[in-house]
């Protein structure tokens, strides 16, 4: 939050966000979160919180501008179904093993090259030393992209529109293609998309977050469950 100089926010300087978020957080069964507003033209948000007694909802002042009041709810869903799932919490763990890792082939790597006796790390040591941190942070970006996924699933039954998620993702989407943002680089995987979209250059191997187009696929595909599950009620 310090980061990316965000302001916390009360019911009297954003009454209309902030009863969003309260109304989400009702329905979603979890405490009140803190909410906060980014100065940023670009428009996003991440949630950040250890556990939902800790939950923290960040916007920037650029999604209030391009978003919906329907589009925005579908936001902050998708955000507080990150704080019900604690994933802050998981990536940090995956995090750390991923660091603890790549700090074991570091250390193997530099073993071999200074160690004065005959017998080194082996093949088979070197081979872990070069592999196993690549490795590592692949599992933690798969793991990433994997609760994005289910965030956006999660925050879209919260709000009981998928479809309004699935609008706001392609808006976002376009946004962190043409308006620069002043988030730091460190941050960027908190965001619902990627803020440095628009000058990414690596494989999606690499990316924190699964393709936009994949997530508005699967997010309309649950509407047209959820509208099919509704009809056969109504119709019987």
């Amino acid at each position: 939050l310090s980061m990316n100089r965000a302001q916390p926010v009360d019911p009297r300087q954003a009454p209309e966000l902030y009863g969003m978020v309260a109304e989400l957080a009702q329905r979603a069964e979890l405490p009140m979160p803190r909410v906060y507003l980014i100065d940023d033209p670009q428009p996003n948000a991440f949630a950040t919180g250890r556990n939902p007694e800790h939950g923290v909802v960040a916007v920037t002042t650029g999604i209030l501008r391009v978003l919906t009041p329907r589009e925005l709810r579908g936001v902050l869903a998708h955000e507080l179904a990150h704080i019900k799932n604690r994933d802050i919490l998981l990536s940090s763990i995956a995090a750390v093993v991923a660091g603890a890792i790549s700090w074991v082939g570091q250390a193997l790597t530099f073993s071999a090259f200074t160690s004065d006796e005959e017998e080194g790390p082996g093949a088979g040591g070197l081979l872990f030393a070069f592999l196993a941190p690549i490795a590592a942070t692949l599992v933690q970006l798969g793991i990433s992209r994997s609760r994005e996924f289910l965030a956006d699933e999660t925050g879209a039954r919260i709000a009981g529109d998928p479809a309004a998620l699935a609008s706001a993702l392609t808006k976002l989407e376009r946004g962190a293609h043409q308006v620069p943002s002043y988030a730091p680089a460190a941050t960027a995987s908190l965001y619902i998309v990627n803020p440095f979209a628009g000058v990414e250059s690596a494989a999606q191997l690499f990316s924190t977050h699964p393709l936009t187009q994949e997530r508005v696929r699967r997010l309309l595909a649950l509407q047209g469950a959820e509208a099919h599950d509704t009809r056969r009620l109504v119709w019987g």
